[in-house]
């Protein structure tokens, strides 16, 4: 897609946050740190930050960025957030005021190489978390931290269980299937222990651990992979594509969803948040069925074409997430509220974008 166009759809996405909370998207003299800032959710979110205050905005991704992106950041930087001492030098050259850590591998690559997963996504957290303590400290100062949870962190232990369970709140059923779950859940706690820990030790400074546990995301602008929620976006990408497509898990499958634009502003609306009660919170939007989501697709690309071919592994991940979360503490403590359901996610949003996209290619 050119990138001008992209630039005028995220422009139009993210033009809706509260005036208020663009204004206070970085303090004056500290910097936002994005790690994984080349992923699916890091694009759009270094989309919405670098429009504003590129010249406070510091990009982290093991990929090398594409150069239409250098006017959205201070500073590229091509590392791992295993290398602590890549870390360390960006501590010391830059007051660093927030972080959204998102560099993490996904549930289905994970779960096919669980030992590396567990470094990147457990390991790498933990570094980001001690660069957030030691900017605390040196700057006597705040460092509010942000990271994107998952509905993995949820472990229903069969299909009937899911069938009898209601929307799952923060409390319940953390027990989860995967490693990625199992890493994402680890990282929660250890955010709100050094949170703890920080409060109480007496310093000027404060790590400010706010986590948002996130449904399946579909995006207009990435195919992602490796995530077990994928059907949805690569179900509707296929079809604008003109392919058929396979899909990997049975008909009846529910599961909580978001289009990407909301996604994003519930990233920025908690970190802007004033003063928050809980650490971890839900957001969600709708809770489709495949075969729901297929049949929305035909009303706009007649011609698409899905076979249900469930793979036995990915459907048992999904089938121990919960079909719909609950957000209700995140609507009552700092306003959340989805713009998009699921009929207005598809046509105000993925389908007019998905239809440039593919007829005047990438």
């Amino acid at each position: 897609m050119p990138s001008r166009f992209l630039d005028i759809i995220l422009a139009i996405e993210l033009g809706r946050l509260r005036p208020q909370a663009c204004d206070k998207l970085n303090m004056p003299d500290t910097f936002t740190l994005i790690t994984g800032a080349l992923g699916e959710i890091g694009l759009a979110l270094l989309h919405a930050l670098g429009k504003r205050s590129p010249d406070r905005l510091i990009a982290l991704d093991r990929r090398a960025p594409d150069p239409g992106l250098v006017p959205l950041y201070h500073e590229f930087v091509q590392g791992d957030v295993l290398d602590q001492d890549l870390l360390n030098r960006l501590g010391e050259r830059y007051q660093i005021g927030r972080i959204y850590h998102l560099a993490s591998i996904l549930s289905t690559r994970a779960e096919h190489d669980p030992v590396t997963a567990h470094r990147v996504n457990v390991d790498g957290t933990l570094n980001l978390l001690q660069l957030a303590l030691a900017q605390t400290e040196r700057h006597a100062g705040p460092v509010v931290f942000l990271f994107p949870s998952s509905i993995a962190v949820y472990g229903l232990r069969d299909l009937e269980a899911k069938r009898s369970a209601g929307p799952a709140d923060e409390t319940v059923r953390c027990t989860p299937a995967t490693i990625y779950g199992a890493s994402k859940l680890h990282c929660e706690h250890l955010g709100r222990y050094f949170d703890r820990r920080s409060r109480g030790s007496g310093s000027r400074g404060r790590l400010d651990f706010r986590a948002v546990r996130l449904p399946g995301l579909i995006s207009a602008h990435t195919i992602p992979t490796g995530g077990t929620s994928d059907y949805g976006p690569e179900m509707l990408h296929a079809a604008a594509a003109g392919k058929p497509y396979n899909c990997f898990v049975r008909a009846d499958t529910r599961l909580a969803f978001m289009a990407m634009p909301d996604a994003v502003r519930a990233l920025l609306e908690l970190v802007e948040a004033p003063a928050v009660p809980h650490s971890i919170y839900n957001v969600t939007s709708f809770s489709p069925s495949a075969e729901e989501i297929y049949q929305l697709i035909r009303e706009f690309f007649p011609a698409a074409v899905v076979e249900f071919e469930p793979d036995a592994a990915r459907q048992a991940i999904v089938d121990s997430w919960p079909a719909e979360l609950d957000d209700r503490a995140a609507r009552r403590d700092w306003g959340w509220q989805p713009q998009y359901d699921f009929r207005s996610a598809f046509a105000d949003y993925l389908i007019p974008v998905i239809e440039h996209r593919y007829r005047v290619g990438p």
